[in-house]
């Protein structure tokens, strides 16, 4: 059995700043402490890339072009458009304001939507 996901976190000087963007853009509501947790597909899917050293969260939202604009307007910045990899996912790359880079995933019916 490959070893699980168990943790992540997401880096900012001001937290609480970043706790308020996380909440009203994608509903993740955290305690007191800064702890939250998330709805995951399972199994996890991930990919290995050919890139200079990065890693990307990616969030299922039902639009990605509504959802950039919305990180925007909170003060986050975009990476990329929307997009479509024909036969494989539409995407959408942000940075929040901490400037984590972060992407988006157009979901239809709760599942990725495939172009």
């Amino acid at each position: 059995m490959s070893a699980p996901i168990v943790f992540f976190d997401i880096a900012s000087l001001d937290s609480e700043a970043l706790q308020t963007f996380y909440s009203r853009l994608f509903g993740w509501e955290s305690d007191g402490a800064g702890q939250f947790a998330v709805n995951v597909d399972v199994p996890l899917r991930a990919a290995f890339r050919q890139d200079s050293a990065q890693k990307r969260l990616y969030i299922g939202v039902n639009d990605v072009t509504l959802k950039l604009k919305e990180i925007e307007a909170s003060g986050g910045s975009i990476d990329v458009p929307r997009f479509e990899v024909p036969g494989v996912v539409i995407l959408g790359l942000f940075r929040d304001p901490a400037g984590n880079p972060m992407g988006l995933v157009e979901l239809e019916e709760g599942k990725p939507k495939i172009p």
